[in-house]
């Protein structure tokens, strides 16, 4: 049953999934040493996709209730796989610092979305501003790296912010199409197969050489990256999306790339703890302050 507020239980499993996405990205720097990246999100959606099907094989799960069900996993898988080529492209013409801020505006298309299209799950203007708030953290966070703007870095821009739409878009056709007709492992299923050729694709067509070869740290990091990542954490997160107003998970995904820089740089790298680090974790934590906050808006959300 949702609420317009996330219980604490919630609130601190979102946070452990940000520790977890966060220190994603640390696993994606340690396996680029051995697989290009694109190949790596197929690679990464082809194993969770494999273990998904033989646990839902174990509990009697069908992969599919009816072919309405089906068709709408397909626009799901599509949708992310697109999302994927739009980021992993993207990132080919801008800095990855510049693709953070442009992919973390995905919090304002599926609040923006979930207002219109979803009952129950309205903007208030507490929420508005948490996510202004949070976002300006995000932004503080990667300011001294921005560079500058060209005709080079726009398409990139483009790309990145394209993927953070898709991201909302994908989210938002979950919650209206496919909670009330399948088990989040099923469509957890059907983002990670149906997206899984489009990826494969995408990187036979970017990518001179898939596999680069392999080590113990390489192997370490993909099994993060497949199983505890895609498999396990997602998994969660789609439990989540079932449960709750989308509005208010998509927002907790701005702790992602603050941990991310606290995990990569500071935990694993041994860079120092820098003001700008803590001043982005503080706006943030005081955004989602706002957002989970109930307001006379929510309350009245499913007043006809």
């Amino acid at each position: 049953m949702e609420t317009h507020r996330l219980p604490g239980t919630t609130v601190l499993t979102l946070l452990l999934l940000c520790v977890l996405w966060g220190g994603n990205l640390a696993a994606i720097k340690i396996s680029a040493r051995g697989v290009s990246p694109v190949a790596m999100a197929a690679l990464r959606s082809l194993v969770a996709a494999a273990c998904l099907w033989g646990w839902m094989r174990l509990r009697g799960v069908p992969v599919a209730p009816d072919r309405r069900t089906l068709a709408h996993g397909v626009v799901v898988g599509l949708l992310f796989g697109v999302e994927f080529c739009c980021i992993y492209s993207g990132l080919r013409f801008t800095l990855a610092s510049r693709g953070y801020v442009f992919l973390y505006t995905q919090p304002f298309f599926t609040a923006l979305g979930a207002h219109f299209l979803l009952r129950g799950d309205r903007l208030s203007p507490a929420r508005v501003a948490g996510l202004l708030l949070a976002f300006f953290g995000v932004a503080v966070l990667f300011a001294g790296n921005w560079g500058e703007t060209t005709a080079h870095t726009l398409p990139g821009d483009l790309l990145l912010l394209l993927g953070g739409a898709l991201w909302g878009a994908t989210t938002l056709y979950i919650k209206r199409f496919l909670v009330h007709r399948a088990v989040a492992l099923q469509t957890l299923f059907y983002q990670l197969a149906f997206s899984a050729p489009i990826l494969v694709l995408l990187s036979l067509v970017l990518e001179d050489r898939m596999w680069l070869g392999g080590s113990g740290p390489v192997f370490a990091a993909l099994f993060y990256q497949c199983i505890v990542v895609a498999f396990l954490s997602y998994l969660v997160w789609f439990e989540l999306i079932h449960r709750h107003p989308v509005s208010l998970l998509a927002a907790f995904t701005f702790f992602t790339p603050v941990f991310g820089a606290l995990i990569s740089g500071v935990a694993i790298l041994g860079e120092p703890l820098t003001g700008t680090m803590m001043a982005s974790l503080a706006l943030v934590t005081a955004g989602m302050f706002l957002v989970n906050r109930p307001g006379r808006e929510a309350a009245r959300a499913d007043v006809p």
